[in-house]
């Protein structure tokens, strides 16, 4: 017998972005195979008929479903598909203990989890599911189009590879033996440290106060997540982080090993200024090499474009939505 826990969510409307009137909203939850009941933000279409086409949204890494996921879902929702933004795992409004823990295959099987839920859903057409994955969280969107073939499509927006920036660092600067080493010793201090003291020791969020000196893309994630643009009181970022040891196991599991055998169609859309855009374009580059299914495959660079401006838009409204849209309504026929 599958057992959903209890979840206390929040009833009033606590988003970044202002509600639409051209859609519905309302809480829903659903369990993972790990026990693990989820919370998410459900949005449909107003009026909608018949069964609809559906999107599974999250991200980013250290977000929750109030700030951009749930924009991303919501807007979807007003161009015609059923949608959830949903909080992974240890996060958010979702369940799981010890709070604040990242794993690459509890995080990968929450999207699958998604994807049953919108299976089974009385409202949605099972053979025209979707996903949307930010950030972090684009990696895990991507790796879960690799393993679960009810996936149709999938848009990855300014995305990384968590398994790589946590092996290697920013930009691949400790892509050696010994930084490796050097950081598992850390860990394995660290898990002793917290036993003894009884408690997870949090690595902080969004560095604040921001320094004079702090490089662009420190200030970037500063600008959302600090600030009235993005802040909220349960993103891990816009606080007191992740745990310390919550992204141990990142460093020997690469998420994205067999990507270039997703059949499905994948979108990779990035800024063009943005620090990590390295993540998707070897990411794309891995997809089609030598696969037998790049014609469905495509990378999307936005010119100008910050890593954060794909969270909300930025002053200059980024978000290619139009494109978003033809994709899916090409891929959930």
């Amino acid at each position: 017998m599958i057992k959903i826990e209890e979840l206390k969510m929040v009833t009033e409307w606590d988003k970044t972005f202002p509600k639409s009137d051209k859609a519905d909203h309302n809480k829903v939850t659903f369990v993972n195979r790990y026990g693990i009941t989820l919370a998410a933000d459900m949005y449909v279409p107003k009026n909608a008929e018949g069964k609809l086409p559906a999107i599974a949204v999250s991200g980013p890494f250290g977000a929750v479903k109030e700030q951009c996921s749930g924009l991303y879902a919501q807007t979807m929702a007003e161009r015609g598909f059923l949608t959830i933004a949903f909080d992974p795992s240890f996060t958010g409004e979702s369940g799981g203990n010890v709070r604040y823990m990242a794993s690459p295959d509890i995080n990968t099987e929450d999207f699958m989890a998604a994807v049953d839920f919108l299976s089974l859903h009385e409202k949605v057409d099972p053979d025209r599911i979707g996903t949307i994955g930010i950030c972090g969280w684009g990696g895990m969107a991507i790796n879960a189009a690799a393993l679960d073939t009810r996936v149709k499509a999938t848009v990855a927006v300014t995305m990384y590879d968590m398994t790589r920036v946590n092996a290697n660092g920013y930009f691949d600067a400790d892509d050696n033996e010994e930084a490796r080493y050097q950081q598992r010793k850390n860990f394995c201090a660290r898990r002793l440290e917290d036993l003894k003291t009884g408690d997870y020791k949090r690595a902080g969020g969004v560095v604040d106060p921001l320094p004079e000196d702090a490089p662009f893309f420190v200030k970037d994630y500063y600008d959302y997540y600090k600030t009235d643009r993005g802040y909220h009181a349960r993103s891990l970022n816009s606080n007191d982080g992740w745990n310390v040891i919550g992204c141990e196991s990142f460093m020997n599991q690469p998420i994205l090993k067999y990507s270039n055998e997703i059949r499905s169609a994948v979108l990779l859309i990035h800024g063009e200024k943005a620090h990590s855009c390295y993540f998707s374009k070897d990411a794309y580059a891995d997809m089609i090499r030598d696969s037998k299914y790049a014609g469905n495959k495509e990378l999307m660079i936005i010119p100008g474009a910050s890593h954060t401006d794909l969270y909300d838009g930025g002053e200059k409204k980024v978000i290619p939505f139009d494109k978003i849209q033809s994709f899916f309504e090409n891929y959930l026929k």
